[in-house]
């Protein structure tokens, strides 16, 4: 087994789903070891000093925009700038994530849900589309949404957030690395880097 990437993200993030068909890949091929850890950004804004999307200076908001069709034309991957249901709730589509096994799956699973929302305009709060997006992946989505829901998911997302404030985390995408952080699918080159070496 190779090196240990931490992993934290949103679903709801853009920017993780443009990084996933690539973070995939190479963890493959370096053969890392990776604790997939779908938090809730919310207090990370607050106490870091992040803004939600719609509190952002019009300006910020326009580069968004702009970075995020740069991005999508660079690497081939087709993004809808205005999904039909974005902002959405992403708990349970995090929830779904964990309760995915093994993180093969619930990386595949990661991908397939930001592809709902960001490339299907899927409404990936709702339960009965989630089931279908988990099933489409190659899962058993009606098991899944059922341990989704238990207690221990919630708790284990829950300390997810709190290790994300151990570690420095404020944004989404962010790899962790022998306590290096890397935020943003555009450090991926030195995600890889620091895997290969």
């Amino acid at each position: 087994m190779g090196k240990h990437v931490d992993f934290y993200f949103t679903p709801l993030s853009p920017w993780t789903f443009l990084g996933m068909a690539r973070f995939r890949a190479m963890v493959a091929r370096h053969d890392a070891e990776v604790s997939v850890r779908p938090v809730d950004f919310g207090p990370i804004f607050a106490r870091t000093g992040g803004l939600p999307l719609h509190q952002r200076p019009k300006e910020r908001q326009a580069y968004r925009l702009m970075e995020l069709k740069r991005w999508s034309a660079h690497l081939g991957v087709p993004l809808t700038l205005h999904p039909k249901h974005f902002p959405t709730n992403g708990e349970l589509a995090c929830w779904l994530i964990l309760a995915a096994e093994g993180q093969a799956a619930q990386l595949r699973l990661t991908e397939a849900v930001g592809a709902a929302c960001w490339q299907q305009e899927r409404d990936i709060a709702d339960p009965a589309t989630l089931e279908a997006v988990a099933n489409e992946a190659g899962l058993d989505g009606k098991a899944l949404l059922a341990r989704a829901r238990q207690p221990d998911i919630a708790a284990t997302r829950a300390r997810f957030a709190e290790d994300a404030a151990g570690a420095g985390v404020f944004g989404a995408p962010t790899f962790v690395i022998e306590g290096e952080l890397f935020w943003g699918q555009d450090r991926l080159d030195f995600v890889e880097r620091k895997l290969a070496g």
